[in-house]
């Protein structure tokens, strides 16, 4: 039966969601407590993923080969809640904390996978949940070994009235979905 001609059903809504983070920094420049929901959050990507393959040719006939699965990267848009601690300054802190030093310093630190995963909370530290009307979860999606590839501070704009927004792309290695039937288990092939 089609959802719109049966009210008990419920459709997955884009704007019910919400991102955590485990990092602390991000509680804090939001005075959120020990919080970890963005609640600026104002856009995300869900998980993708490509899988990869090859070809073989044999006489008049090409024969397809699937390959490896890459995860396409994550991408979070947020307002600036204001704060203490902005989310730029939030996001300049978690650049440091993965390495990043300035030239001028003498120092020669380099960021390594390490540094930037534990920068932004650890191996599994990016939930994104999609939940129904009640707030219950309906999907939820963990990124694993995450870390921030690409930072945007905004534009500014003498004729805008908008908030400002700050966007971050991430990078992980892998990410786990949990519905309402539990979490996939990709630990062993699906018979």
């Amino acid at each position: 039966m089609a959802f719109w001609t049966d009210s008990a059903m419920a459709p997955k809504r884009n704007f019910r969601f919400k991102v955590q983070f485990s990092n602390s920094d991000f509680s804090s420049a939001a005075d959120l407590g020990n919080s970890t929901e963005l609640y600026f959050a104002k856009t995300v990507t869900k998980p993708s993923f490509a899988m990869g393959g090859t070809e073989h040719a044999y006489l008049n006939h090409t024969f397809k080969f699937p390959g490896r699965i890459t995860w396409s990267d994550v991408t979070i848009t947020m307002v600036d809640p204001g704060g203490a601690q902005g989310v730029g300054y939030v996001l300049a802190s978690m650049l440091n904390k993965a390495g990043y030093v300035l030239p001028a310093s003498n120092v020669y630190n380099t960021i390594s996978k390490e540094t930037a995963i534990a920068s932004i909370g650890g191996s599994n530290s990016v939930v994104i949940t999609q939940m129904d009307a009640a707030g219950n979860a309906v999907e939820q999606w963990t990124l694993y070994n995450a870390f921030i590839a690409d930072t945007s501070f905004g534009s500014l704009d003498y004729g805008s009235e908008d908030l400002t927004e700050y966007s971050i792309t991430i990078k992980y290695d892998w990410a786990q979905l949990t519905t309402d039937n539990g979490a996939v288990d990709f630990t062993t092939a699906a018979s």
